[in-house]
C-alpha cells in the first residue's frame, strides 16, 4: 500500500467529505471509512494516500468522547501517516457540553504524546478567515465576525458568542493556548518566531490564516513541525488546504486531477434534518423548480417508533414513481426548529438522524435510485449508518461551492454499492444545490 500523507477523524460526516474533497482536488487519493475497516475493505483502496474516519463527535458529550475518541485516534495513529488530523467545523461552533474541541485536543495530545498541538481554522476556500485569533465567516455576500454571524451566533445547539477562538477554546480545556498571528506569518523571520512560540509554555498553538499567502506559510510551518511519529493537528479543512501547497512544493503530489461532470439522473431523493436558513433557501428553490416537498414532524421521528418512518416512506414514494425528485424535511429554517422541545432528550437528535436514514434507505431500494442526498451535518452522521455503506470516495467536487461533494458509496450490499450520494452541511451550497446534484453539474 502507498505510504500515507494524512489520516483524519471528521467530527461529523459532512465535514469528513469536505476534507476528502480538498485532498482529491489536488490529486491526493482519499478514502473515507465509516468505521475502522477490515482487511478486505481496506485492500480495496491500496492507492489511497489519505484515509479518513467519519465521526459524530461534533454532537456528542465529553463523556462520549472519552469512550470513543481514544479508540478512533489509536486506530488512526496505527496507520503511521505523516499527519493525523482531528477535523472540526470551520465555524468552530462547540461548547464545554457538546462537541467540545478542547476535550478532543486533550485526548489527542495525550495519546500522541506531543508538547504542542497546532490549530488551524481559517480556510479562504470556504470563506473562513482568522486574524489575530478572531474568526470571521461569510454569509451570502458579506463576511461577519463569528459572534455576529447571522446564523452561527444563533446556532440552536452551539451558538458562537465569542470570536476570539482562544477565549472560546479556554472554556473547554485547561491547556495554555498560544498564537502565531498574521504579523508573525508575514515577518521575514517567521521560522524563528514560530520556534519561539513552540518553545514557550503554550500547549496549543493556533495559526492565523487570512488569505492564500498566509495559508501557504502555515502549511510550511506544520510540515516543519513533524517528528518521527505522526503529528496530531486540529482544525478545519484549512489544515489540508495549507498542507497541499507545501506538498506540491516538495514534489509529494502531482497537481490537480480532472473530474468529469457526473451527468444527470431523472430523479433523486433528499432527506434533510437541517434547520439552517441556507438549507431553507435550497429547499424552497428546489420545490419551486420541479421537486416535490414532504414536511416531516421531527418530534414523531424522535420517538424512534416505526409508524412515522413508514408514513414518510409512503409519502415519498409516489413522487419518485411519477419520475419526480422529492425532498423530505424536518425543518424549513430556524423558525421551524423544535429543538427546544427536545431539550434534555439526549437520544432525540440521534433518533431523528437514524429515522431519516431509514427513510432514505427504503426510498433508494424501492425506487431503485442511483443518486441521493442527506442534508445536515449531525443528521448525515447518524443517517448514513442506516444505509450499510462502509466507505466513500469522491465522484464529483462542486467547485463553485466546495464542502459537500458528490461521493461514490462502497457497500457489501449491491443495492448501495456504487450509488452516488451527497452529504450537505447546513451552511454549504448555493440556492440551486439540490438541482445541481440531480443534474450532475459542478
Amino acid at each position: 500500500m502507498s505510504p500515507l500523507l494524512l489520516s483524519y477523524y471528521g467530527d461529523d460526516l459532512t465535514g469528513s467529505t469536505d476534507v476528502m474533497e480538498a485532498l482529491e482536488s489536488r490529486g491526493v487519493s482519499t478514502v473515507l471509512f465509516m468505521q475502522p475497516p477490515n482487511e478486505a475493505q481496506r485492500s480495496r483502496f491500496k492507492r489511497a494516500r489519505a484515509i479518513g474516519l467519519a465521526g459524530s463527535s461534533r454532537s456528542e458529550t465529553p463523556a462520549w468522547m472519552d469512550e470513543h475518541l481514544n479508540v478512533a485516534f489509536a486506530w488512526l495513529k496505527s496507520l503511521e501517516a505523516a499527519i493525523c488530523h482531528y477535523k472540526v467545523c470551520s465555524t468552530f461552533d462547540s461548547s464545554p457540553e457538546i462537541g467540545s474541541i478542547g476535550r478532543a485536543i486533550d485526548i489527542g495530545q495525550s495519546l500522541f504524546a506531543q508538547a504542542h498541538v497546532p490549530l488551524v481554522v481559517g480556510a479562504p476556500q470556504l470563506k473562513r478567515y482568522t486574524a489575530f485569533g478572531n474568526l470571521f465567516a461569510a454569509y451570502r455576500d458579506a463576511v461577519y465576525r463569528i459572534d455576529r454571524h447571522p446564523v452561527m451566533s444563533r446556532h440552536p445547539v452551539t451558538p458562537m458568542k465569542e470570536a476570539d477562538l482562544r477565549l472560546h477554546l479556554a472554556q473547554q480545556t485547561a491547556k495554555r493556548i498560544g498564537l502565531v498571528d498574521l504579523a508573525a506569518l508575514n515577518d521575514a523571520n517567521v521560522d524563528r518566531l514560530v520556534d519561539k512560540a513552540l518553545s514557550d509554555d503554550s500547549e496549543i498553538v493556533m495559526f492565523d490564516v487570512a488569505d492564500l499567502a498566509t495559508q501557504r506559510s502555515v502549511g510550511r510551518q506544520i510540515w516543519r513541525m513533524r517528528k518521527d511519529d505522526s503529528l496530531f493537528v486540529v482544525g478545519s479543512s484549512g489544515v489540508e488546504y495549507a498542507l497541499l501547497s507545501e506538498w506540491a512544493d516538495a514534489g509529494l503530489i502531482d497537481g490537480e486531477p480532472s473530474f468529469s461532470a457526473a451527468g444527470p439522473v431523472d430523479r433523486i431523493a433528499v432527506v434533510s434534518g437541517s434547520c439552517s436558513p441556507t438549507t431553507e433557501r435550497q429547499i424552497r428553490h428546489a420545490i419551486a423548480n420541479g421537486f416535490d416537498g414532504v414536511a416531516l414532524d421531527p418530534r414523531e421521528l424522535a420517538s424512534g417508533e416505526a409508524a412515522p418512518i413508514s408514513n414518510a416512506i409512503e409519502r415519498g414514494l409516489p413522487s419518485l414513481a411519477a419520475g419526480r425528485s422529492v425532498i423530505l424535511y424536518t425543518a424549513l429554517g430556524p423558525s421551524s426548529d423544535v429543538g427546544g422541545e427536545l431539550e434534555g432528550q439526549e437520544s432525540a437528535r440521534r433518533a431523528i438522524g437514524r429515522g431519516l436514514g431509514q427513510i432514505q434507505r427504503a426510498l433508494i431500494a424501492q425506487a431503485r435510485l442511483t443518486r441521493a442526498v442527506i442534508a445536515g451535518g449531525d443528521t448525515s452522521s447518524h443517517a448514513l449508518g442506516e444505509l450499510g455503506i462502509f466507505a466513500l470516495t469522491i465522484k464529483m467536487p462542486l467547485r463553485a461551492t466546495p464542502g459537500s461533494p458528490l461521493c461514490a458509496a462502497h457497500s457489501n450490499d449491491p443495492a448501495f454499492d456504487g450509488m452516488e450520494i451527497a452529504l450537505k452541511g447546513g451552511q454549504i451550497g448555493g440556492d440551486d444545490y439540490f438541482g445541481k446534484i440531480r443534474d450532475g453539474t459542478s
